[in-house]
């Protein structure tokens, strides 16, 4: 089996991501996209290996669960109030 970065599967493997976030979706969560599922699975699941075999790929999307989802959503939130925070604290000085 050929093994590459994941970036190199993805177009392959669209059709896999769109289920998952359908999946998310009918499950109720609100704002699900397929770039916030696939920058999930770049920074949750694939962190330390980004190169894999493409059934490794669609194995890890698939088996992507809600909590894992959510703890990404949360702490990108988390960040990025962070950071609003911090900018408007230094321009109303």
């Amino acid at each position: 089996m050929i093994e590459k970065h994941v970036d190199d599967w993805k177009p392959k493997i669209n059709r896999v991501i769109e289920s998952k976030v359908a999946e998310f979706k009918l499950l109720g969560y609100g704002d699900v996209s397929a770039d916030r599922v696939w920058n999930c699975l770049l920074s949750k699941v694939w962190r330390k290996n980004k190169v894999m075999k493409l059934h490794e790929v669609v194995e890890d999307v698939l088996h992507l669960s809600g909590h894992q989802y959510m703890t990404f959503i949360a702490m990108e939130t988390y960040q990025s109030d962070d950071l609003m925070a911090s900018i408007a604290a230094v321009t109303e000085r």
